[in-house]
């Protein structure tokens, strides 16, 4: 069979070519993520896209750690990666928060629940290690505890955020956005899913009055670039 007939035949178009490391990069860490594929591929295509901005790569919010580990492997493991995650689970909704986080809380018997996000540390610690990072640390508590004093010695490259609420993803904000290094990018997964997320992100850039662009990446992935360059 052909190359261009096989690819076919796995459903891919010949344009998808330059993705398939990404593809397998997924594959790779399916088992550590709750992100779909489709998605997680975009992620790993704008780590690439930044990966020569100098930095530390930090996500905040993180399960089991197949987001990190894909990073990981696109930015290079020989980088500093810092991992937050309560390994708790979600805060309690607030009415901020929107109907559609408080169902998603309610509602424990959905497959998508996953125990209200909670995930043993210890899956982060072996999937960061099979992707090689050795300089990566994991840092368990809630965001109000960890988050403050917390200082990327040389600065944030990559900054990924995914805690669904509007006080997580304000306090993430507040505390790592000014640590971002010029030209580096802020992902923030759930900008178009829960109401409170999207709106701490307006909040925050209102605030403060920082002039970036809100983006998204083929209808789907929220990105900012810190740039002043618009």
């Amino acid at each position: 069979m052909r190359l261009g007939d096989a690819i076919r035949k796995l459903g891919l178009a010949i344009a998808d070519l330059p993705q398939l490391p990404l593809h397998s990069t997924y594959l790779k860490y399916r088992e550590f993520t709750m992100i779909p594929e489709a998605s997680y591929v975009r992620n790993l295509s704008l780590v690439r896209r930044f990966r020569h901005i100098p930095g530390s790569i930090v996500e905040c919010g993180v399960w089991k750690g197949g987001m990190s580990a894909g990073m990981a492997e696109i930015a290079g493991a020989d980088r500093r990666y810092y991992l937050f995650d309560s390994f708790q689970g979600c805060p309690k909704v607030r009415q901020i928060d929107g109907v559609k986080a408080r169902e998603w809380q309610q509602n424990v018997n959905s497959p998508l629940y996953y125990n209200n996000s909670s995930a043993d540390i210890e899956f982060s610690r072996s999937v960061m290690k099979r992707a090689g990072a050795s300089r990566c640390s994991i840092i368990k508590g809630w965001f109000e505890e960890t988050l403050p004093g917390f200082k990327a010695e040389d600065g944030i490259a990559i900054l990924r955020l995914d805690g669904d609420w509007y006080d997580s993803t304000m306090i993430c904000l507040e505390h790592l956005f000014p640590q971002v290094n010029e030209g580096g990018v802020i992902i923030i997964d759930d900008y178009f899913t829960f109401e409170g997320c999207g709106r701490a992100v307006h909040d925050y850039l209102s605030r403060n009055q920082v002039a970036r662009q809100i983006r998204q990446l083929d209808n789907d992935v929220c990105f900012i670039v810190n740039t002043k360059e618009m």
